[in-house]
C-alpha cells in the first residue's frame, strides 16, 4: 500500500514537471530580434555566462555580426561588410523587468513553451556561445547598454544568416511551427510568430 502511494506521488510529480509551461519573450526593434527568458527558469549548469548578471530577472539574448554589432559608430564599410560571412557575437543583457518595460518602441511577443520545448531552446542559447571546450567564455567587451555584454559566438553572420535567422532557428528547434528558411528580416520572423494559433 505504501509503495503504491509513493509510486503514485512520484508519477504525479513527474507529470506536473512535464506539464509546466515557460514564457519566452521574442522582441523586435524593427530590424533586430532577441529572445528573453526569466533568469529563474534557466536550469543549473546551463548558459554559465548568465552568472555575469546575478541580479537580473530576465536575460535578453541577441546574436549578430561581431564587427557591426560591437561598433559604436559603424561606417559604410562596416555596414557593407556585415553582408559577407564573418564572426558573430552573442549580446546578453540582464534586465530588471521584462523587455517591453525596459526598452522603448519595441514589439514583444510572448510564447508559451512546454518543458521539452523550453529545454531545446535553452540548448540553442547555450550552444550559441563559442567556449572552445572551456566551461564558459569570457565577455569580449561591454554591450550596447550599461547592463549588457558581448561574448564570442558560434556560427557566422552574413546576409542570409542574420540575427532574425538565428532567433527563428532557435524557436524552430524548440518545436514551434515556424521555419528559419528564408528568414532574413524581423518581419519574416514576427509575421510567422503572429500567425501561430495561440498568438492570434
Amino acid at each position: 500500500m505504501r509503495i503504491a502511494l509513493i509510486c503514485g506521488l512520484m508519477l504525479l510529480a513527474i507529470t506536473a514537471a512535464h506539464a509546466r509551461t515557460y514564457t519566452v519573450l521574442v522582441t523586435s526593434n524593427g530590424w533586430h530580434s532577441d529572445i528573453a527568458i526569466a533568469s529563474a527558469d534557466i536550469p543549473t549548469g546551463r548558459i554559465p555566462e548568465v552568472g555575469d548578471f546575478p541580479d537580473a530577472v530576465y536575460l535578453h539574448f541577441g546574436w549578430g555580426d561581431a564587427n557591426f554589432y560591437q561598433s559604436r559608430n559603424p561606417g559604410l564599410g562596416t555596414t557593407i561588410g556585415a553582408a559577407f560571412a564573418g564572426p558573430a557575437v552573442v549580446h546578453l543583457a540582464g534586465l530588471a523587468r521584462r523587455p517591453s518595460e525596459t526598452f522603448r518602441d519595441i514589439e514583444e511577443i510572448a510564447l508559451m513553451l512546454d518543458a521539452a520545448q523550453f529545454e531545446k531552446l535553452v540548448t540553442h542559447l547555450h550552444d550559441s556561445f563559442a567556449r572552445d571546450g572551456k566551461p564558459r567564455v569570457e565577455s569580449s567587451g561591454p554591450g550596447v547598454y550599461g547592463f549588457s555584454r558581448f561574448y564570442p559566438a558560434t556560427g557566422e553572420f552574413h546576409l542570409f544568416n542574420t540575427c532574425n535567422t538565428w532567433t527563428a532557428r532557435g524557436l524552430a528547434a524548440a518545436g514551434l511551427a515556424i521555419t528559419a528558411d528564408g528568414v532574413r528580416t524581423e518581419s519574416d520572423l514576427m509575421d510567422q510568430l503572429k500567425a501561430l494559433p495561440k498568438n492570434k
